[in-house]
């Protein structure tokens, strides 16, 4: 089978190696955060977050545009058997790499006290040091995984991801225990944790470097003449900038919402900086179960832009708009349960991971938060459709919009002392739905193919509403039962108006709460996925072994 000819099963092949690898990587991270937020203190873990933001945005000034410029132009090679454009491409993109990549290692190494300062958060600088090498071996690892994916090679990236996650867990919560007790300083052990970053990032550099060298070795001799460096140079530009800015966007939005939400705090509302890092920190811990929805469209975003930029270049446009509208539809499978689940358990799932912090606040902000997780992954999914069509100012333009929004929700919400922190997490439903909305009309209009919100979005959201149901009824009766019983009870110190002592459950009469809970609402939801035949035939026709799927499911 030639280039041109991509397997039917390829698309969801790649996204179902990428998923395997995401799936253990969200493992690890949950090991990784979960007790990293136990071992940090709340104004800790907000210096943690302060670093990682900006972090972020050098990140994706460095690499955010190329590596999904770099997977097309390389898909779209492929797709033409022309093996010397490819080994062109790469390497450009890789000198253009190494360069982003030191400049934004030099900000982060020689400015870390100028840049913590300025986010009103002075205690981040160390955080902002230890992750100077990351940015840097980052940049070579984006343009390897950018030139597997054009290849529809998942198992590398997958591979280094989980490489990353490993010396994150091991390195980060090592040093961070450490540090917090032989310094007994919560800014230093911050560090101690995000200093694993670094470690991940150049170990998972390593691996891909030795995949490429022996991917390169068994790749016969091509006798295609490439373009010229100025002209390949220009495309991967024109490609890559406004991707980058589209994505730039989210993370300056990021950084200028969490200078908003620390400055409001300590001018609007008159925190100390300590108070309000604590405090920050109680929302940054939300946020961090929040964004788990959206981590697992890595692998629809990564196989949509090479799979639907081949079909476009061979003129099957049949053939990517349904590319593009299988991958929304599951997106509404995976995005709208996982949304609803948050929302709905909240304040249970806090309490049981954080039990430490401020369990009512973070509760309610990650409540509201679960509502913005669904609009966030069908933003990320729009994104990657609509650059696979070379519309990529679009999204630029979308997102630009809601995070004005956002900036200017939050910055009068959190300063009003009824609201206060809160304001962050309802400012961040306004921006993404709003992104979200514009980003489904933009493509309900560019389809070749009427694309369809029924066939999208009913089901899912039925199936979804009953399960959400199903979990909080679960929540409430298992919650009076087992205080009715007085089993994994404890009393708190708080005492009730009439001077008894406050019942509630222990963390482990918790954890069966929430577990039985998500328990029976899979169980719901996957019924009705099935019985409202939510998932057609023709989706599973286009995942490996999807006819035996179809007849085990007995899906028509």
């Amino acid at each position: 089978m030639s280039a041109s000819t991509p397997k039917k099963n390829s698309f969801f092949g790649g996204a179902g190696i990428l998923t395997a690898g995401i799936i253990v990587v969200k493992l690890i991270g949950a090991l990784y955060k979960i007790p990293l937020g136990n071992i940090l203190t709340d104004a800790a873990f907000s210096d943690f977050n302060t670093a990682y933001n900006i972090y972020s945005l050098l990140i994706i000034i460095s690499t955010g545009g190329l590596p999904v410029a770099l997977s097309k132009m390389v898909s779209e090679a492929n797709a033409l058997d022309r093996g010397n454009q490819v080994k062109k491409v790469f390497n450009l993109a890789l000198a253009a790499f190494c360069v982003l990549g030191t400049i934004s290692f030099c900000i982060m190494a020689f400015f870390p006290q100028q840049l913590a300062d300025a986010m009103r958060d002075s205690q981040a600088a160390y955080s902002i040091l230890a992750l100077a090498p990351a940015v840097f071996f980052i940049c070579p690892m984006s343009a390897m995984r950018g030139y597997f994916q054009g290849h529809a090679l998942m198992t590398p990236t997958a591979v280094s991801q989980i490489i990353e996650a490993l010396c994150k867990l091991v390195v980060g919560l090592a040093l961070a225990s450490m540090f917090q007790k032989t310094m007994e300083d919560e800014a230093m052990a911050a560090a101690g944790a995000i200093l694993g970053v670094s470690v991940g990032c150049l170990l998972g550099a390593v691996y891909m470097y030795f995949c490429y060298r022996g991917h390169t070795r068994s790749q016969p001799k091509f006798k295609d003449k490439p373009e010229d460096s100025k002209a390949i140079l220009s495309t991967l530009a024109k490609l890559a900038i406004p991707i980058t800015l589209s994505s730039s966007v989210i993370a300056l939005t990021n950084i200028l919402d969490s200078r908003i939400l620390l400055g409001q705090l300590q001018d609007a509302l008159h925190m100390t900086e300590e108070l309000a890092r604590e405090t920050k920190g109680v929302y940054d811990k939300a946020m961090t179960l929040y964004n788990l929805p959206a981590s697992f469209m890595v692998p629809l975003t990564a196989s949509v832009i090479p799979h639907v930029s081949a079909a476009l270049k061979v003129r099957r446009r049949r053939q990517a708009a349904q590319i593009s509208e299988t991958a929304l539809r599951t997106t509404a499978l995976l995005a709208i349960p996982a949304g609803v689940g948050l929302f709905v358990l909240g304040e249970p799932i806090i309490r049981l991971l954080y039990s430490s912090t401020d369990v009512e606040q973070g509760g309610w902000m990650l409540s509201v938060l679960g509502v913005a997780s669904i609009a966030v992954c069908f933003m990320l999914v729009c994104n990657s459709i609509l650059q696979a069509y070379q519309m990529v100012t679009l999204p630029m333009i979308t997102t630009l919009v809601g995070s004005i929004l956002k900036l200017v929700v939050a910055y009068f919400l959190i300063g009003n002392k009824d609201i206060g922190i809160r304001g962050g997490a309802i400012s961040t439903v306004v921006c993404f739905w709003l992104i979200a909305l514009l980003d489904l009309f933009i493509i309900k209009r560019t389809l070749p193919r009427s694309l369809s919100l029924g066939r999208v979005f009913v089901k899912p959201v039925a199936a979804a509403a009953a399960m959400g149901a199903s979990a909080w009824a679960v929540n409430g009766l298992v919650t009076k039962a087992l205080l009715a019983l007085k089993i994994f009870v404890t009393e708190t110190e708080e005492l009730l108006p009439d001077g008894t002592a406050a019942m509630g459950l222990s963390r482990m009469g918790n954890a069966l709460v929430v577990f039985g809970a998500i328990g029976i609402a899979v169980i719901v939801y996957f019924a009705l996925i099935l019985v409202t035949k939510a998932i057609s035939k023709e989706d599973l026709a286009l995942i490996p072994k999807g006819d035996k799927i179809a007849r085990i499911l007995r899906v028509d």
